[in-house]
């Protein structure tokens, strides 16, 4: 049975056994403690009532590169270490308050090998006090590290959190993790399994299932691309993103400049453009590199924390984390998990999709959003309205705490209430949250 109370002021959900909202019975004992040695009183989260609830303070981003763009000769853990100086800079923040720097990443070798989000922390000047871990789980890494993070604090295991993500998919290619080996990730077993399914499919060749599946046309994917373009070059314009991006420091011809701009986003492309582009994955298919996602460099995190301790940091939360859910799908397909996941996450929230006034779904390919939207009955107008991957990019191992920076400020923007935010992922996964704007 679930049921569903709303308190003013700490504005909590309590959903069945689980609850989303502060400790009544004072789990913080009423002052802070040091790292290691936190307190729960009797009926506190560690006793088994009522969770704290998990809020947003801030989220940041960099500006998203394209493939050998301007942000080709940025390090990926310097280029992390720029959103992590900027959370703490902008919220007056002691990094020694961080309980932990958990980032998402998607290629685990070479520059971004040895765990990044430890080595990006030392890289912003953290104290060396405060640890880090990195999280795959494919495209979806740094939306799980967002996930983790608000666990976290409401299980009363952390105060204060930093969650993102970061990838260079210019330095760090993708596949680098595979050809460097040895041997290949799928063991005979899972290959065994899915042989009469045709085996294992590359994500585009899944895409390409997905059209024929939901018959989306090659016109639909590519009208639904140029609109991703037209709406990120009406939100830069706008200047929607100036609250999220944190510029970063370029090569340009007249030196060293800021960077405070996508660099994805085709003001010039139309239906024709895009139509003469030929397929990419199989001869006469669909899916072509104008409606897929686009190949990216940047990094995103968010400060997360607990109501308390938001409160005695003087910081006014954002948003509230209201409810998660991971699900996985099959394989082969791979592609078609944020439609269960969606399900999913609204019935733990007790909302309905009409709660929904925003919804950010990750454009790894204009098919698996539209086989979303016509699966779930979504509105198109509340879907990615200042652009998503298909113009912006993807830098995959950011890509989620990008999301989650884009649909917090875009909440505040449209004085929405209720987000939803949810990514397909490799291996037949996803990821979806949503969130309550609380500024």
């Amino acid at each position: 049975m679930t049921s569903r109370a709303t308190r003013t002021g700490a504005a909590y959900v309590a959903r069945g056994d689980v609850q989303n909202g502060p400790d009544e019975c004072g789990s913080r004992c009423g002052s802070e403690h040091g790292r290691g040695t936190q307190v729960r009183a009797p009926g506190g989260a560690f006793a088994g009532g009522p969770a704290s609830a998990a809020v947003i303070v801030d989220a940041v981003r960099t500006p998203l590169g394209r493939r050998n763009g301007r942000l080709r000769d940025w390090h990926p853990v310097d280029l992390a270490a720029e959103v992590l100086r900027a959370l703490v800079a902008r919220n007056d923040l002691d990094p020694a308050a961080i309980d932990d720097v958990i980032l998402g990443c998607f290629n685990q070798t070479g520059e971004q090998a040895l765990n990044v989000a430890r080595n990006a922390a030392l890289a912003a000047g953290f104290p060396e006090s405060v640890p880090g871990t990195t999280v795959d789980r494919q495209c979806g890494s740094s939306q799980q590290a967002v996930h983790f993070a608000a666990q976290g604090v409401m299980a009363g295991a952390y105060d204060v959190v930093v969650a993102g993500g970061v990838e260079s998919m210019s330095r760090v290619p993708m596949g680098s993790a595979i050809l460097n080996g040895p041997g290949l990730p799928f063991g005979p077993r899972v290959q065994q399994r899915y042989l009469p399914a045709g085996g294992l499919v590359p994500r585009g060749i899944a895409a390409e299932r997905i059209a024929e599946r939901w018959q989306l046309s090659r016109d639909d994917l590519d009208a639904y691309s140029l609109r991703s373009h037209m709406r990120a070059a009406a939100a830069t314009d706008a200047g929607r993103f100036t609250q999220e991006i944190v510029p970063v420091m370029v090569d340009s011809t007249r030196g060293k400049a800021e960077m405070w701009a996508d660099e994805g986003v085709r003001r010039d492309t139309s239906l024709e453009a895009l139509a003469a582009l030929k397929p990419a994955f199989e001869a006469g298919g669909r899916i072509t590199a104008g409606n897929s996602s686009q190949i990216t460099d940047g990094a995103a995190a968010v400060l997360i924390m607990s109501e308390e301790r938001a409160a005695s940091l003087g910081l006014t939360p954002r948003a509230r984390l209201v409810a998660f859910a991971v699900v996985g799908v099959d394989p082969v397909t791979m592609l078609t998990g944020p439609i269960p996941a969606t399900a999913t996450v609204l019935h733990r929230a007790g909302l309905a999709l009409g709660d929904i006034d925003r919804f950010e779904v990750n454009e790894a390919f204009a098919s698996v959003v539209l086989a979303w939207a016509a699966d779930t009955g979504a509105d198109l107008d509340k879907v990615n309205v200042n652009g998503g991957a298909i113009a912006l990019g993807h830098p995959v191992g950011c890509s989620g705490a990008r999301l989650t920076a884009t649909l917090l400020c875009e909440l505040e923007r449209s004085s929405g209430r209720y987000g939803l935010q949810t990514m397909c992922e490799g291996g037949g996964m996803a990821n979806a949250l949503i969130l309550e704007r609380l500024a």
